[in-house]
């Protein structure tokens, strides 16, 4: 989708003739406010439902299909994505009916090395992009950044959001750099067809559930696809009432428009609990439909370790050891 596209469909939703700062101001500052004692009342009650046994194996092995592996650190190397992707591929080798995970997710310029390790898989590979984790570049380099990313044969581009911009009021730019980001994502069907946009907004330094809504709000109405919490750089990262809130959005967009945007929370999450608290939220607040990778994602490097330590348990009855699993 091209930025003239999004600003057109931008109008529409507003039902304003001309995209404007002002009207953005007064479109995203109209919407509910958030009610944080309830919001915060709301993620804990969801947070001590009781999963049985059957529900409970349900839960580990979507929780796995739902996760972006990922490795985003300045001493990756060749042989660590590729071991990242052996994992993906194959996350419990004692056991073939693991399912594998959504994606790995890298730097871009390992996008070839992940594209290679997993040929022949669905396992998707998605990049950052967009000067993460800072988002402190011109628009130029941002581009550059994404398109190199996506002509490398990324599926998923993950762009952060200028918080400055943001939270200085200055939404118009905000949406003109999602919408143009959102632009470099297309690639010719011949090629794989257009990379999938996930808009991080790194709630941690948004300040008030007020502005996570309206962060989440503009992501999309930008073009985004995905709407994700964190870079995992920035404490906190996802928590349970930011993304019920994000999941709230998502929801009323799709009500609103039709559309269904994704959710990641990312940053955080270590445990098979924490994760099946996720999945109880996404089912009671976005609905059914969310429950699958292309809706909802996980974005995690530890994650994965406990959940299939805790799928080996619910087979065997008995706990392994650390050494069961994979350092990464």
């Amino acid at each position: 989708m091209s930025s003239s596209t999004a600003t057109t469909r931008a109008r529409d939703h507003l039902g304003v003739t001309r995209l404007t700062g002002r009207a953005l101001t007064s479109w995203l500052h109209g919407l509910p406010g958030v009610d944080r004692v309830g919001c915060d009342a709301r993620a804990a009650a969801l947070g001590t439902r009781s999963i049985k046994t059957t529900a409970k194996a349900w839960a580990i092995d979507t929780a796995i299909s739902m996760v972006d592996l990922t490795t985003l650190e300045g001493a990756d190397t060749h042989g660590k994505v590729r071991s990242l992707c052996a994992k993906a591929r194959v996350p419990d080798p004692s056991d073939p009916s693991t399912p594998q995970v959504a994606a790995v997710c890298v730097y871009n310029d390992l996008v070839p090395v992940a594209i290679d390790a997993l040929r022949g898989t669905d396992i998707h590979v998605a990049a950052v992009a967009t000067a993460f984790p800072s988002g402190r570049a011109s628009l130029q380099v941002k581009l550059a950044d994404t398109r190199d990313a996506v002509q490398a044969g990324a599926h998923e581009i993950d762009m952060v959001i200028d918080r400055g911009a943001f939270l200085s009021g200055r939404y118009l730019d905000v949406f003109d750099e999602i919408a143009a980001i959102k632009g470099a994502c297309d690639r010719p069907e011949s090629e794989g067809g257009p990379a999938h946009l996930k808009v991080i907004l790194e709630t941690g330094e948004l300040a008030t559930y007020d502005n996570v809504r309206r962060a989440s709000f503009l992501a999309m109405l930008a073009g985004a696809d995905f709407i994700k919490t964190s870079t995992g750089k920035v404490s906190p990262a996802a928590t349970l009432p930011v993304t019920l809130i994000m999941l709230e959005a998502v929801r009323d967009w799709r009500d609103q428009t039709g559309e269904m945007i994704g959710v990641k929370p990312a940053g955080g999450i270590r445990t098979s609990k924490d994760a099946i608290k996720y999945l109880v939220t996404v089912s009671e607040t976005a609905g059914e439909d969310w429950l699958d990778p292309a809706r909802f994602r996980f974005g995690a490097s530890s994650l994965l370790n406990d959940l299939i330590l805790q799928r080996h348990k619910l087979r065997t009855g008995a706990y392994s050891g650390a050494d069961y699993v994979t350092i990464d």
